[in-house]
């Protein structure tokens, strides 16, 4: 991904974006912002959060990555409401 990510993107963080998201230590991250602050050319800060496998959000954190090393990514399962279904009530 060359073009920068905008709020409400999932991305793939991995060892492509920075060395120190390689191997074990890649992670989904949704992002909040991004910044405008000026960086190194490619560069850039994120907001947002890191995402588990079920969708539900982690960690909230601040990532500086090379924009040419993330990547869009589709989203994980939806978070589960605690496994309890919703019941309409009953007019009596």
């Amino acid at each position: 991904m060359t073009a920068r990510p905008s709020p409400g993107d999932l991305l793939l963080v991995d060892g492509r974006a920075s060395v120190q998201f390689a191997g074990d230590r890649a992670l989904a991250f949704r992002v909040v912002s991004v910044s405008d602050q000026p960086t190194y050319q490619g560069w850039v800060w994120l907001t947002g959060y890191v995402l588990n496998r079920r969708g539900d959000a982690t960690a909230k954190r601040e990532i500086f990555v090379q924009l040419a090393g993330v990547r869009p990514t589709t989203a994980p399962a939806s978070p589960s409401r605690g496994g309890r279904a919703l019941r309409p009530q009953m007019a009596q």
